[in-house]
């Protein structure tokens, strides 16, 4: 095992090597930094790669080192064994993070910590030895735990051995060793006889003041870290919110203060950002750099944020006012990317990747689906081409809503029209009150309502604007795209089209068609217009359109597809939607490998698009380190894809310009994920239960018959209250499948660990 490590030792040292030579290019190109020394921002990963594997784990620093910037900080929170040992932990007591309450029942101990009762197992009870036989957890329960139990304790020389490029250690607790006749200063100062220290932290200005003369502060920094602003720093009895003003005192014994993201960019009671305070500039006058915790990936952002965690770091180190000295964060690829490849990066940057930003329901990830605001906000945010799934109202009238049923976007239920619900299982399952039972003037008076896929994790997207924005008709939609010189163009879903000519006597590819005649659209020097179904009928009606691209969309999840398929599916469209999982498969959220789905697409000249990219880190793979951007990365560069369908316009648009794609080797924070290798680094015991597989897509999957003609249909009685019974299946099969998606992982790192 030693020896394994030993040979793959110089190996890490060429990756990190070959990563220096990119992002010190990439770094070069950037504009001046506005930190303290004018020098990019540091990334420390705390515990290592702590959001994914457990903290302070020997995975989770190698982790760290090979997936951030090549002068990444690894930081370690030292706690004392009970022989005086160095230990890194993310806290005084281990249970939270080991698997010690197993190992050693009944050993918990009750003691004071900053005058707090606090009952737990502490380092403090036991030597090094007795801890060598607990393996490290996973202390936050939200986070995988399939690498627990994998791991053992490791003590700061251990870190020290890898050969860190900076090596931060965090005293929390002195006060808390000394009552326990354990001596923090005195191993500090040992351990400084034999390990580089770049930096070293701690909360307690006493312990700071009481070692800065014995160390070259040309070496090590120190730096004072502060609590929640009521919190009454011991040594001085003064709170932390008070210390935040008399950096003249903190520079007597600090070179640099770390403080919460809130001290910066406070939040509201409604978690919105407030102004940002002068505490950045005002350590930068007193000749302290800034350093601000609190980044995790799988936290709930500031709605400002949008759920995207490199929209939050650009907050801190590009807003054009200050930039913080260094970021502390869980998940430190994203830090990485951030810096090196999106600093200064403008909207009118040239495109490095060629790949359509295709919107869902507009920027839905803001704002109410299909509203005006929805579709501002996607134009604003650089989406390429701005999407209406077209519904019809009851007197005919074309219109842009994400489903049918009115329920599921607006408040129709608590409306007057709550009488009209009808059951009709053509269409859904259950009750609905669907569009074809207002009219159009009827439907303007409904209220908006942003959808929250997620909202069982208590994900919430904009609420203070969840009924905000007006819906637009189909005409007044392309009216917009038209005028907008940023669209490369427009496209129009539609579905349940046998239905609403048969059964409504509403001829909605008719009324397309029409719509888009007399806007203008048939110019073929106009804007692409893209027309999707998941009927290859409602598509055939548009196949004379030449100018048009027509888009089929493969509902359900495929792992594969037979060529008589994919030759129907060329004879009637010119490219195909696909779900994320019929991409990358996956098993308990990690991926298992990729499909040859995409390929055989392109191989039969159809382009291909995926859906749905939402920044919610609960809707991504674990090998997309709950970041977006490495999400989207990874079926760009991994998977050859054309284009993405987002609610999240902002995140793909941005990506497709960032600096590090134009580089002839990606950067490791800009590689894609390498589905699979995550599992390699989890024991067998701990390996998630495999998937059946998913179907292949069939020719009949994909045939059906013409849609219906239309003929003239009795009016409809007034209000529309009777439920319509059931009828027989509209004939329009959908389709079988299979797969999920997630990814990141390297398989060098699995080595390493060998």
């Amino acid at each position: 095992m030693c020896n394994l490590r030993s040979f793959f030792t110089p190996l890490l040292a060429v990756l990190l090597l070959q990563s220096l030579v990119v992002v010190v290019s990439a770094q070069g190109s950037a504009t001046t930094w506005q930190t303290l020394t004018g020098n990019r921002p540091l990334v420390i990963a705390r515990g290592g790669f702590s959001g994914l594997f457990p903290d302070s784990s020997s995975v989770a620093f190698q982790f760290a080192m090979l997936t951030s910037l090549p002068d990444v900080v690894l930081w370690c929170d030292v706690q004392l064994t009970k022989d005086g040992v160095g230990i890194c932990a993310s806290d005084l007591r281990l249970d939270n993070s080991t698997s010690i309450a197993q190992d050693m029942k009944n050993k918990d101990k009750l003691y004071l910590v900053n005058g707090i009762p606090t009952r737990g197992w502490f380092t403090v009870d036991f030597t090094l030895n007795e801890l060598s036989l607990v393996s490290l957890t996973q202390g936050i329960y939200s986070r995988s735990e399939r690498f627990d139990y994998s791991y053992p304790i490791q003590t700061v020389e251990d870190v020290a051995n890898l050969k860190p490029p900076g090596l931060w250690l965090n005293i929390q607790h002195d006060a808390f060793f000394t009552q326990h006749n354990l001596s923090m200063r005195s191993y500090v100062l040992s351990l400084y006889r034999r390990v580089v220290i770049n930096h070293l932290s701690s909360p307690e200005a006493g312990f700071l003041r009481s070692i800065v003369k014995r160390f070259n502060l040309n070496i090590t920094k120190l730096v004072f870290r502060f609590l929640e602003p009521n919190v009454i720093e011991p040594s001085t009895n003064e709170t932390y919110g008070s210390l935040s003003k008399n950096f003249t005192f903190i520079k007597t014994f600090a070179s640099g203060i770390l403080i919460p993201k809130s001290y910066i960019w406070p939040l509201d009671a409604s978690n919105y950002l407030q102004p940002h305070t002068s505490i950045v500039s005002d350590a930068h006058k007193a000749g302290l750099e800034v350093f601000v915790s609190e980044f995790y990936n799988d936290v709930p952002l500031s709605y400002n944020y949008s759920y995207d965690p490199v929209t939050e770091y650009l907050r801190f180190v590009d807003n054009g006012e200050f930039s913080v000295d260094g970021v502390l964060s869980d998940f430190p690829v994203t830090p990485s990317a951030t810096i090196a490849c999106f600093h200064g990066l403008g909207k009118n940057d040239t495109p490095q990747v060629n790949l359509s930003v295709i919107s869902k329901n507009g920027a839905s990830g803001d704002y109410p689906g299909c509203t005006d605001l929805a579709y501002k906000k996607a134009i604003l945010d650089g989406a390429d081409v701005i999407d209406c799934p077209v519904q019809i109202s009851k007197d005919g009238i074309p219109f842009c809503l994400g489903s049918i049923n009115l329920y599921e976007s607006t408040t129709v239920a608590q409306s007057i029209y709550s009488n009209r619900e009808q059951n009709i299982p053509q269409i859904k399952a259950g009750s609905g009150i669907f569009t074809f039972s207002l009219t159009w003037s009827e439907i303007q008076n409904l209220t908006p309502v942003i959808t929250n896929p997620y909202s069982k994790y208590e994900l919430l997207r904009n609420p203070k604007f969840k009924n905000s924005g007006n819906f637009l008709t189909l005409s007044d939609f392309l009216a917009l795209a038209k005028n907008t010189s940023s669209l490369s163009g427009v496209l129009i879903s539609i579905e349940n089209a046998a239905y609403l000519i048969q059964e409504e006597g509403l001829p909605v590819t008719d009324k397309v068609l029409d719509v888009l005649s007399k806007a203008g659209y048939d110019d073929p020097t106009s804007k692409k217009v893209m027309i999707e179904s998941t009927n290859s009928s409602v598509l055939m009606k548009f196949r004379d359109k030449n100018n048009y691209e027509l888009v089929y969309q493969i509902e359900e999840d495929i792992q594969d597809a037979e060529d008589a398929a994919l030759k129907d599916i060329k004879d009637f469209a010119n490219s195909v939607v696909i779900s994320k999982i019929s991409v990358f498969p996956e098993s308990s959220l990690f991926l298992t490998g990729v499909t040859n789905v995409v390929p055989k697409l392109q191989s039969h000249g159809l382009s291909v698009y995926v859906e749905t990219f939402s920044n919610e880190f609960v809707s991504q793979a674990w090998d997309f380190f709950s970041d977006s951007t490495v999400e989207i990365n990874s079926y760009v560069m991994g998977a050859n894809i054309s284009g993405v369908v987002t609610g999240f316009p902002l995140t793909s648009a941005r990506y497709k310009r960032n600096r590090c794609l134009g580089y002839n080797v990606l950067p490791p924070y800009m590689s894609p994920a390498q589905p699979g290798e995550l599992l390699q680094l989890i024991l067998p015991f701990a390996l998630p239960p495999a998937e059946p597989p998913n179907p292949v897509l069939a020719p009949s999957d994909v045939v059906e018959r013409p849609l219906p003609s239309h003929t003239a249909s009795p009016p409809v009685p007034g209000g529309g209250a009777t439920a319509v019974p059931p009828g027989a299946p509209n004939g329009l099969p959908k389709i079988g499948a299979c797969i999920f998606l997630s990814n990141l992982a390297m398989l060098i790192t699995i080595l390493l660990l060998l």
